[in-house]
C-alpha cells in the first residue's frame, strides 16, 4: 500500500504512510516532534517555491511585464524573503521590522516597497536610505513629509504611489475588507481625496508619481472584486492624465487572493484571476482611450499560506455535553491562540488531522483548543477526529503559513514556536523557539 496524499489544504508534499504517520517533504512528524518539539510550524520550502513560481507565470502570461511583490505581513523571514526573490518576486513590507528582514535577506531595495498607514519619519528615511523602489503613501500630509526628508537629504525624488479606496468590499471578514470607506486605509476616489492627493504628488518636484496603488481586502475567492477596482483606478488614472498631461506609468491591484483552509473548498485559480483582470484592464482602456498601465500585484497567503502546517502535541481530552444532547470532545493543545490569532480574532475556520497514527476508532465531533485562559482560544471550531484521539498523540492544523507566526504573541507568557522548514527529506530551523530566557530577558524588573 503507497502512502496517500493529504491534498488540500495540506502542504502539497503531505502524505500518510502505511503506518499511518505523515510525512512533509519525506520528514516524520513524529521524527520533527522528537527533535524539534512541540508546537511548530512547519513548512514545505518546496511548496512555497512552487506556488510562487505558478502566481508568477500565470500573471506573466496574462499580462507580459508585470510585477510580483511577495506581501511580507503574510510571513516573513530572511530565508523567506530570499526564496521569493529567487522565484522571481520583489518584496513588498509594511513596517520597518518587515523592511529591516528583506534588507537582511539580501533583497536590493529596487525591489522592495514600502506600505503603512502611519510610517514614522525614521521608517521613510530608512526606506529612503535603502533605495526602496517604491513608498506607498496613505495620507494627504505624507507627502509632505516624504517631500521635506528628501529635501533635507538633497536626494533624488522619492518613487511613491497613491493608494487609494474604490469602494469595492472584498474579503472574509469586516476586518479584512480594505476598500470600503469606513477605515483607516487610503485614500477616498469617491470623496476626492484620492484625485488631491494625486493632484499633490504631481505638484512636488521631491515626488515621482509612479502610479496608483489600490487592495480590496483579503481571502477573496471570486476575480470580480479586482475587476470593478480596476476599471475604478483606472478611470481615476485617465482624469489625472487628463487634469496634469501626467498618465501614470504603473497601476497596483493589491493582494487579497483567497485559498483553501478546508477540505472541499476551491482557492481562487492564479490562471483564471490573471486572465480575468487583464480583460478587465483591456476594456477599461479601450473605454478610456489610454494605454494600459505596468501591473503589479501583492499576493502572500496564497503563496505561503498552504504551505505550512502547525504540529501540536494533545494534552486533556474532554467530552462536553451540548444543550441539544450532542456530545462534543475538546482537545486541548500545547499551543492556541498565541500562535493562531485568527480563529478568535475573525473567527476563521480550520481543520486538523491526526498525524501519528490512524485513528482506529470512529470519528466524533470534535473542538481543537488551546491552553490559554481564554474561553475563546479555539484553535479549530469543529472537525470530526477520532473518538481515541488521546494524550501525547499529534495532532496538525493546515494552512497557518499565512498569519500564524506573524500575528503570534506571548500571551500568558507563552514562547513562540520555531518555524521550520522542511525539503527532500531534510529539516532545519528559519526562526528559532523562543525560550522562557528570551521572555525574561526583556524584563528588567
Amino acid at each position: 500500500m503507497s502512502p496517500t496524499r493529504l491534498g488540500l489544504p495540506w502542504p502539497a508534499s503531505a502524505e500518510r504512510g502505511e503506518d499511518g504517520a505523515v510525512r512533509v517533504a519525506g520528514i516524520d512528524l513524529r521524527t520533527l516532534a522528537e527533535q524539534q518539539g512541540t508546537p511548530a510550524y512547519v513548512l514545505d520550502e518546496a511548496d512555497f517555491r512552487d506556488r510562487a513560481r505558478t502566481l508568477r507565470a500565470a500573471f506573466e502570461a496574462a499580462f507580459g511585464a508585470v510585477d510580483i511583490y511577495y506581501a511580507g505581513k503574510a510571513f516573513l523571514s530572511v530565508a523567506v524573503a530570499r526564496w521569493a526573490h529567487e522565484e522571481g518576486l520583489r518584496v513588498d513590507t509594511a513596517t520597518g521590522g518587515e523592511l529591516a528582514v528583506a534588507l537582511r535577506a539580501g533583497v536590493p531595495g529596487a525591489d522592495i516597497g514600502l506600505h503603512g498607514n502611519n510610517k514614522s519619519d525614521a521608517e521613510l528615511t530608512r526606506a529612503l536610505d535603502a533605495g526602496v523602489g517604491r513608498i506607498i503613501v496613505d495620507s494627504l500630509p505624507e507627502l509632505d513629509r516624504i517631500a521635506a526628508l528628501v529635501r533635507s537629504r538633497g536626494g533624488e525624488p522619492a518613487p511613491v504611489m497613491v493608494r487609494v479606496t474604490t469602494g469595492v468590499h472584498a474579503g472574509g471578514h469586516e476586518y479584512i475588507s480594505t476598500a470600503h470607506e469606513d477605515q483607516k486605509f487610503g485614500l477616498s476616489i469617491a470623496g476626492g481625496a484620492a484625485l488631491d492627493a494625486l493632484l499633490r504628488a504631481v505638484e512636488l518636484p521631491e515626488l515621482r508619481l509612479l502610479g496608483i496603488h489600490s487592495h480590496i481586502g483579503s481571502q477573496i475567492l471570486d476575480p470580480e472584486g479586482f475587476t470593478v477596482a480596476a476599471r475604478a483606478v483606472l478611470a481615476l488614472r485617465a482624469e489625472l492624465a487628463a487634469r496634469t498631461g501626467l498618465l501614470v506609468p504603473e497601476v497596483d491591484l493589491g493582494g487579497g487572493f483567497g485559498i483553501a483552509y478546508l477540505p472541499g473548498e476551491v482557492p481562487l485559480d492564479p490562471e483564471r484571476m490573471a486572465k480575468d483582470i487583464a480583460a478587465a484592464v483591456s476594456d477599461a482602456c479601450a473605454d478610456l482611450g489610454t494605454p494600459a498601465p505596468r501591473l503589479s500585484f501583492e499576493p502572500g497567503r496564497t503563496i505561503v499560506g498552504p504551505t505550512t502546517l502547525t504540529l501540536y502535541r494533545v494534552g486533556t481530552v474532554k467530552p462536553v455535553r451540548l444543550d441539544d444532547g450532542r456530545v462534543r470532545t475538546y482537545v486541548s493543545v500545547d499551543g492556541g491562540m498565541s500562535d493562531n490569532i485568527r480563529p478568535a480574532l475573525y473567527g476563521a475556520d480550520y481543520t486538523a488531522a491526526l498525524v501519528n497514527r490512524t485513528g482506529t476508532a470512529e470519528t466524533v465531533l470534535a473542538r481543537v483548543v488551546g491552553k490559554h485562559c481564554e474561553s475563546g482560544d479555539i484553535v479549530v471550531h469543529e472537525v470530526q477526529l477520532p473518538a481515541d484521539i488521546t494524550a501525547g498523540d499529534l495532532l496538525a492544523v493546515a494552512a497557518t503559513g499565512a498569519y500564524g507566526r506573524s500575528m503570534a504573541s506571548n500571551y500568558n507568557h507563552v514562547p513562540r514556536p520555531p518555524v521550520l522548514a522542511v525539503r527532500d527529506g531534510s529539516a532545519r530551523v528559519l526562526i528559532r523557539r523562543e525560550t522562557e530566557d528570551d521572555l525574561l530577558g526583556l524584563d528588567l524588573g
